[in-house]
């Protein structure tokens, strides 16, 4: 397993170039990344949008568009689609976000004519380096779905485990998160987790170690872990976590950034490629070390 982000670039170096199709590619951060990712030698970039916006925006970060695809569709909801079209073609491996909602690229991606379904659930994979935790730590799923059930968290969990081993860490560790360590049946986060647990001890969920409930400290402060007496694989040495919901995951993302100094990477499992959808409000960097990653386990 890599010990830092800047690791996903080398890891992606090591791997031929992959292309990557950019919907709506008429924006500044983008296509920055676009262009530190390319400089790299990590991408090759296909660029579908405003094709007088890209080459604006190209020219101002002194991005050399000579031998790179641009696709002039303007409107953003059919550059989401083109971009969807060209990687369910097979002419790109990996589908990035650019100055389009969210909402409109996935109804891209769902498109049933050439979207990239699989019949997998769609989540939300983050991986964070911080300067208060000793490794990368995962966090899902902060962005896609509002309140799973069983079965969603098992995908959710699924997904996530792909990307570690894209990144060759074979048995990660998955603390299910939440408010207390004890099984209640009032509270049906504490069952999730039991019923995940065990079905991980039965080898019915498999390519992991998995443990919960835990609470958040539990899961990633071994001082913490050996004061509550919880003995566990995971408790204190976590990978990943899985929040109950999509409030717990992102509040846990926006503070792991915002307040623990952390830098992020993050892709969208469970399509046919993985998919780059970073927020505005990611920076640059960010969005770069996504780009990277996707890159890496693809």
């Amino acid at each position: 397993m890599i010990e830092n982000l800047s690791q996903l670039v080398d890891l992606a170096k090591n791997k031929r170039k992959r292309k990557i199709a950019v919907a709506a590619a008429g924006d500044y951060h983008v296509l920055e990344a676009i262009s530190n990712a390319t400089t790299e030698g990590i991408i090759e970039p296909i660029l579908v949008g405003d094709e007088a916006e890209i080459i604006r925006i190209s020219k101002e970060i002194k991005f050399d568009l000579e031998h790179i695809r641009v696709v002039n569709i303007p409107d953003s909801y059919e550059a989401s689609l083109e971009a969807t079209k060209i990687v369910g073609e097979g002419d790109a491996e990996i589908l990035m976000k650019g100055l389009v909602s969210s909402g409109l690229l996935l109804k891209a991606v769902l498109n049933k004519e050439f979207g990239l379904r699989t019949g997998s659930l769609l989540s939300h994979v983050a991986l964070f380096e911080t300067p208060y935790y000793h490794k990368l730590l995962g966090v899902t799923d902060a962005a896609m779905n509002v309140d799973p059930g069983l079965e969603e968290k098992i995908d959710i969990i699924k997904n996530a485990v792909k990307v570690f081993h894209g990144l060759n860490n074979l048995e990660p560790k998955v603390a299910i998160i939440g408010s207390v360590e004890t099984i209640n049946p009032k509270m049906e986060a504490t069952m999730h987790a039991a019923t995940i647990s065990m079905m991980n001890y039965r080898n019915q969920i498999k390519g992991c170690i998995i443990d919960g409930p835990l609470a958040l400290d539990g899961a990633i402060s071994k001082e913490a872990a050996e004061l509550k007496h919880i003995r566990s694989d995971v408790a204190g040495d976590a990978d990943l976590i899985l929040a109950p919901d999509i409030n717990g995951a992102n509040i846990l993302y926006k503070s792991l950034n915002f307040l623990g100094g952390a830098t992020a990477a993050a892709v969208i499992m469970g399509a046919k490629v993985p998919i780059v959808l970073t927020s505005r409000g990611d920076t640059e960097k960010s969005k770069f070390l996504s780009i990277a990653l996707a890159a890496a386990i693809t």
